[in-house]
């Protein structure tokens, strides 16, 4: 049959990126705890046209993700990658895996058990040169209080419900779960899925007791990150959802070199 993809484009103009988007999957993700977690993720992927093509073959793209099945790893991401470039003559190859990932957390008084989800993200690419670039993307919420409401009231504080940002490039692997408890230590307090009153009196009282700013929340975690030598680049940013204004709060920080080769 007549391939119109392969077909010669006159236009000279190559695509930086053209592929497939928001293709949901079952995969299977490392979990530091029990070995290995099921989910749900939605994937995004794409290669670099050369200008004389005139498209890519969609289709490929789903057939080779049974290459990463049933289990997304970072070795196995450098192998989908490598395929993505051969099988559709690219020079360039890029994937996006985004999934909600399930932590069993404990309440802080009762130890009342309760599943935490966290969104996260694995983003890699296969540049010309063949280098493959990682970069692992946590999504945690948190409470925070804040300092300068505590300061000026005579009694209370304005608190809230915020959202943390963390993406790192690394030289060896990180677990997710260690991204997610580093935010969760820089902010006024974490969030529990089951908290009984004894533990809802405990963290209201951690909160008050540890009031911050979203701009505190960022330079905390990038104090950190800078401390250690596995991180060679990261992006973190804070937002909160202000409970006295109609607008939210915000703080970013972006650190250390913009690539990195992943070590196996």
């Amino acid at each position: 049959m007549k391939d119109i993809q392969n077909q010669r484009d006159h236009r000279n103009i190559p695509i930086d990126k053209v592929g497939i988007k928001n293709l949901r999957y079952p995969i299977t993700v490392r979990d530091r705890r029990d070995g290995y977690q099921h989910t749900v993720a939605s994937i995004n992927m794409y290669v670099a046209l050369p200008h004389k093509y005139k498209g890519t073959h969609m289709s490929r793209f789903v057939e080779m993700l049974h290459l990463i099945q049933p289990e997304v790893s970072l070795e196995k991401f450098s192998a989908i990658l490598d395929q993505m470039k051969t099988h559709l003559n690219a020079a360039s190859a890029h994937i996006e895996i985004t999934f909600p990932y399930f932590i069993e957390k404990k309440a802080p008084i009762s130890s009342s058990a309760g599943l935490m989800d966290y969104t996260c993200r694995i983003v890699g690419t296969s540049h010309t040169d063949d280098k493959v670039d990682l970069i692992s993307e946590v999504i945690v919420p948190i409470s925070s209080v804040c300092p300068c409401s505590k300061e000026i009231s005579e009694f209370g504080a304005h608190n809230q419900r915020g959202e943390v940002r963390l993406s790192t490039r690394f030289k060896k692997f990180i677990w997710m779960e260690d991204m997610i408890e580093l935010v969760e230590e820089s902010a006024s307090c974490d969030v529990y899925s089951v908290l009984k009153r004894v533990d809802e009196k405990c963290v209201t009282e951690k909160g008050f007791k540890n009031p911050k700013f979203v701009e505190d929340i960022v330079r905390d975690i990038a104090e950190k990150l800078n401390k250690d030598e596995n991180i060679t680049w990261f992006s973190v940013s804070a937002e909160n959802f202000e409970s006295i204004h109609n607008h939210s709060a915000f703080a970013h920080i972006t650190s250390g070199e913009p690539a990195n080769t992943y070590s196996l």
